[in-house]
């Protein structure tokens, strides 16, 4: 009698090699201290909450002299220092680390941006038990909820062009949920052009013709991106505690 196959496990990837320069700050922003400790430590614990994660993958730059705080460490997650020079090529080297490492092509892989520090694990939760059976996976998001404009450049001042209709328009959050395997396959085409015109994993997949599937976020799962973000982000993650 042959033996079935092992179901598909979840694995999480976090790209940790940026630099964040538009954060302002004296280091790269996801080791910026937030409500008392680094960013990236509220993104990991919360990620290492999550029931379904049977292992965590934080990929670093290869010059990294953070120093990890050893006790918040969870004992799934692994650091490896194979960040490339962009996000696209941090996540295609790590993925690349995953399958050497032996993780099967069919497994799910949830990629997930090191500075998304209010991300809960109830929502990561929600991600995965939505794409689980998905042919091609998915990611979080939020419907616009503002009116959108284009807008022109007159004299060096922005000027409205035109009102875009919002309707099936969405912001893109993270994690973004694919099979192993066929995200590094994406990617790898990407690689050929320099991962040009690649913002995230779902426009890798996207150029393959996939069409990933669209989660409901919430409004709190923010980049923090510029310095008045982390003042929102900390008055958020003590307002949890």
């Amino acid at each position: 009698m042959s033996i079935p196959p092992e179901p598909p496990r979840f694995h999480a990837l976090l790209p940790c090699a940026g630099t964040g320069s538009r954060a302002g700050t004296p280091q790269p922003k996801q080791y910026q201290t937030v409500a008392g400790q680094p960013m990236v430590m509220h993104t990991l614990q919360a990620l290492a909450c999550v029931p379904q994660l049977a292992s965590g993958w934080v990929i670093l730059s290869p010059d990294d002299d953070f120093e990890w705080p050893k006790a918040d460490w969870p004992a799934h997650f692994r650091r490896e220092a194979c960040g490339g020079g962009t996000r696209a090529a941090s996540v295609f080297n790590g993925l690349s680390a995953m399958l050497q490492a032996g993780l099967p092509a069919q497994d799910w892989v949830l990629v997930h941006d090191a500075a998304r520090c209010l991300i809960t694990p109830e929502a990561v939760s929600g991600l995965v038990e939505a794409c689980r059976d998905d042919p091609v996976g998915g990611l979080l998001a939020l419907p616009l909820p503002d009116t959108l404009k284009s807008h022109t450049l007159a004299g060096g001042v922005a000027r409205v062009a035109s009102t875009v209709p919002r309707e099936d328009k969405w912001l893109a959050q993270t994690p973004h949920m694919f099979r192993l395997g066929a995200l590094h396959a994406a990617l790898a085409v990407a690689a050929a052009t320099a991962f040009e015109g690649i913002t995230d994993e779902s426009s890798a997949m996207e150029r393959l013709g996939h069409s990933p599937r669209l989660v409901p976020g919430s409004a709190q799962n923010m980049k923090v991106t510029y310095p008045a973000d982390f003042a929102f982000a900390e008055a958020v993650l003590k307002g949890r505690t």
